[in-house]
């Protein structure tokens, strides 16, 4: 997707279309009374027909508008200015989209700069734009065969097209003021990294489990150290592992012909001597449950259990893009769930890198295994901040479903930050409680804990589990198990959630380092 700026008059605009703004009452936003003018009354004469009320979602197109040299006009409908917000401001870019895409129109000039969003200032619904207007482009089709012969009447990424005649490769976004220029651009090339970022987490997500392994993780790592110089990439083999005591994240891949990997990316952007900030993400590249085997409808759906690693190959692609003055490190922990004669049994103990033993009473519990080591290994970074990232458990599913993440901290500071990060990205989160109470759901009468707790709480006693791992520096866990992909039918796919929070978040350490 091609997204540039105009200054000049849109009236002269020679796009295959033209969108602007109606409020409710019949307001027109500026852009609007302009090319009202210019059509000598005819955008109002429509108006007052009663087709379009300006209420949020509603769209019409009109063609060939007299005095407009577009092809089309689009009016959306803006709501209340008096009431606008990042919703709503979302949702009018969303129902814009979803317009634009039932038409075959090929380039647009959009006019939304203009539209009321509460706070937020133009950088921001700069940005919003950009992002969106890439994540509606974004088509998986690496496993298609001969698309164009495609017979099930389905879009390249795997959802019903039902009316998508999308052929959209350009926008324009329309100034109201030339001054306004190099920030809408700069606001512009963050999008785009960031919207790159996503795109690259949401390919691994949707990549198959029989081509996603942990080596190819790994090499997917190195391509991308070998893209940008501030990356260098380490990959520790079973071996190397097993030298350091990682049997928690061992055990995970014991019945699995492909080999477990701790995959490393530092991005290099500060001074050696600067603390990093740490992601560590769940890279269960598919999850059977092992032993503890899940049940058959479930399963298909487990190829995105890995989309917390892939979030966090989003985040440092977006990190190298922008070339990020701070260090920046990611850890995946890779490793393929399967039941065999090999695999981990329920009951089994395994000795984890801090020295802490694990009774393991599920096998289908073995995300925080992975990360649990993984968590350990990290403190050799002497970090400023550690976030992880798993698609952890269907508790938190069921405690807040699918639109926020949830997000466990010990640290308020950081807790702020992420959920501040969350808000301004409208990747939003949840705090969870952290409490010790919860902690005696996990005891052990064999080993110094257990990989569950019981029925109650499952996500926070997964996030407590992770605790016990992470008392030497600044840590948050984000459960993305209901935000990092959508369904297991035809609609299904990776959202690439939660990139946009993690990239946020590290450029506003980048922010703050610079002020310092």
């Amino acid at each position: 997707m091609r997204i540039g700026i105009k200054a000049g008059n849109p009236v002269k605009s020679r796009s295959q279309c033209v969108v602007i703004g109606l409020y409710e009452n019949s307001l027109l936003s500026p852009t609007a009374k302009l090319l009202d003018r210019a059509s000598k009354g005819y955008i109002r004469k429509v108006i007052n027909r009663g087709d379009l009320t300006g209420k949020i979602g509603q769209t019409i197109t009109l063609h060939d508008v007299r005095g407009i040299n577009a092809a089309r006009v689009m009016l959306v409908g803006l709501g209340n200015p008096e009431s606008a917000d990042a919703s709503k401001y979302i949702q009018i870019v969303n129902a814009t989209i979803a317009a634009l895409k039932r038409i075959p129109v090929k380039n647009t000039l959009c006019c939304l700069l203009e539209a009321e969003a509460g706070a937020k200032d133009l950088t921001w619904k700069t940005r919003r734009l950009v992002e969106q207007f890439n994540a509606a482009v974004y088509r998986f089709t690496d496993m298609k065969g001969d698309a164009a012969n495609d017979a099930n009447g389905a879009s390249s990424d795997g959802a019903s097209s039902n009316g998508d005649t999308s052929k959209l490769e350009s926008v324009e976004l329309q100034l109201t003021d030339k001054n306004d220029r190099d920030t809408v651009l700069a606001a512009i090339g963050d999008a785009n990294a960031v919207a790159a970022g996503i795109a690259f987490a949401k390919d691994l997500g949707n990549t198959p489990g029989n081509l996603c392994t942990p080596g190819f993780l790994a090499e997917k790592a190195q391509d991308l150290a070998k893209s940008y110089e501030s990356l260098t990439t380490k990959i520790l083999d079973e071996k190397e592992m097993e030298k350091l005591g990682m049997g928690a994240l061992l055990s995970v891949g014991k019945g699995s012909e492909q080999a477990s990997k701790l995959i490393v990316i530092q991005h290099k952007g500060a001074k050696p001597k600067d603390q990093p900030h740490v992601l560590v993400g769940k890279g269960i590249t598919f999850d059977s449950g092992g032993i503890s085997l899940k049940p058959a409808g479930a399963m298909a759906g487990m190829i995105y259990d890995m989309c917390g690693a892939a979030s966090v190959f989003g985040a440092m692609n977006t990190v190298a893009e922008l070339d990020l003055p701070i260090n920046v490190i990611g850890v995946i922990a890779a490793a393929e769930n399967m039941p065999s004669g090999q695999a981990s049994r329920p009951g089994d103990i395994v000795k984890s890198m801090s020295g802490q033993t694990i009774e393991i009473l599920n096998t289908d519990a073995e995300g925080r295994l992975v990360l649990s080591d993984a968590l350990t290994y990290i403190d050799k970074f002497n970090p400023a901040t550690v976030i992880d990232i798993a698609t952890l458990t269907g508790a938190c599913i069921t405690a807040l479903g699918s639109h926020p993440s949830a997000i466990y901290a010990h640290d308020d500071e950081l807790a702020g930050n992420i959920n501040q990060a969350g808000d301004e990205t409208y990747d939003r989160v949840w705090r969870m409680p952290l409490w010790d109470e919860y902690q005696k759901q996990i005891s052990s009468a064999f080993a110094d804990m257990a990989n569950v707790g019981g029925p109650e709480a499952g996500s926070i006693t997964a996030a407590c589990f992770l605790s016990r791992f992470t008392k030497k520096y600044r840590w948050a866990h984000l459960d993305i198990a209901g935000t990092a992909f959508k369904g297991t039918g035809p609609q299904k796919g990776s959202t690439g959630r939660p990139v946009p929070l993690l990239t946020q978040y590290l450029m506003d350490r980048a922010n703050d380092a610079a002020q310092n």
